[in-house]
């Protein structure tokens, strides 16, 4: 059984919707996002211990802090590809920024063969799980803040949250680059 909950945000962002079952996060999304109605269609609502965990990690960060933990969660669909992108997402800490063209010079580096700037973006773009999989950390090559799932809106707010100075959309100051 698919289960949702809302997480009411700090003011400044859209509330997140969750989506999971009784073991793990399967979703989290700003509300009103494009994946949000599409994914939570015909699920439950109900808090699970899960979304309690989720619930825990969102408090932490929203109020400032790296939450040192990571709530269970299970991403289905991934190719190895996406499952490169996303592995490389976790690593950027708290704080920093990387671009597209930067995941894909690291992940051609670990598995040999081309990998673009374009692939990554398509990969970022699909993540399922925002914020907890940093996707909104993932900046143009230039500093600019290419689009995002959740709105761009609320990626400027996670970054500016995060430290990074954010001027006419650009990232000019702080945090710096992983």
């Amino acid at each position: 059984m698919e289960y949702s909950w809302k997480y009411k945000t700090p003011e400044g962002f859209d509330d997140l919707v969750m989506c999971g079952d009784d073991e793990a996060l399967t979703g989290l999304w700003f509300e009103g996002s494009r994946d949000d109605w599409r994914n939570t269609r015909g699920c439950e609502r109900r808090e699970t211990p899960v979304f309690r965990d989720t619930r825990r990690w969102l408090d932490e960060y929203f109020a400032g802090h790296d939450p040192g933990f990571t709530p269970n969660y299970r991403i289905e669909g991934l190719t190895p590809f996406r499952q490169a992108v996303i592995g490389e997402m976790l690593r950027i800490p708290y704080g920093a920024t990387v671009s597209y063209g930067d995941i894909a010079k690291a992940i051609e580096k670990k598995r040999g063969g081309r990998a673009s700037a374009q692939a990554v973006g398509g990969a970022v773009g699909w993540n399922p799980i925002c914020i907890i999989i940093p996707c909104h950390r993932v900046i143009g090559a230039d500093g600019s803040l290419a689009g995002y799932g959740g709105g761009l809106e609320n990626k400027v707010s996670l970054i500016a949250h995060e430290g990074i100075d954010v001027v006419g959309g650009l990232c000019v100051a702080g945090g710096g680059r992983f």
